[in-house]
């Protein structure tokens, strides 16, 4: 199992905006936003998690009865939601960032961060396809490649990219977590705050 990351050399600092993970299935988003939840101090919010939540079913049951488009419309207003109050680390589903009306929130409220992998290795991480929608029933390495072509031109739009290929969960960690500092620390030198 993965040792958490060391972060005991970070400085500490008060987040002034949400962080927004965007990328691929299998990038990750979730288990290194829980980290960077720890790291920064504030709360880790899947935003799928809260969509079922507040849908009253989960994303592939959304998807049958209702089609994409309401989906990404519930998605859409409740990401603006969630990074509109007090900053959080958001893991966002992968077509998330890809729709226009939520990259432009995302974009004017928070940090947008796209965790990048090849294909072949975000297919590699899934073991359940049949839980995700775009993948049921297709081979993942075929489907990720073809999602990452029509994709990847959207979440190169993010404010930072981190290249996470090739590593373990834990070196990923720890490269995510010095990027975003060094560069929350770069671009806000007046909003850092000592937290402990």
């Amino acid at each position: 199992m993965a040792q958490p990351a060391d972060t005991s050399s970070l400085p500490s600092f008060t987040l002034s905006r949400s962080i927004v993970l965007v990328g691929l299935m299998g990038a990750g988003k979730s288990k290194i936003g829980k980290q960077l939840s720890l790291d920064f101090n504030v709360e880790f919010v899947d935003s799928d998690a809260v969509i079922e939540d507040v849908a009253g079913m989960d994303i592939p049951s959304i998807f049958e009865l209702y089609g994409e488009p309401k989906f990404r419309e519930i998605e859409a207003r409740e990401i603006g939601r969630l990074i509109g109050g007090k900053p959080i680390i958001l893991s966002t589903g992968g077509g998330a960032y890809i729709e226009d009306k939520t990259r432009a929130i995302i974009n004017d409220h928070a940090l947008s961060v796209w965790l990048k992998a090849k294909p072949e290795t975000l297919a590699n991480r899934i073991s359940n396809t049949d839980s995700r929608p775009l993948l049921k029933g297709k081979d993942p390495h075929v489907a990720l490649r073809d999602l990452a072509a029509l994709r990847e031109p959207f979440y190169a739009e993010a404010e930072l990219t981190i290249d996470t290929d090739g590593l373990t969960l834990a070196k990923a960690m720890a490269k995510v977590e010095s990027t975003i500092t060094s560069y929350l620390m770069n671009q806000n030198p007046d909003e850092q705050a000592e937290i402990g």
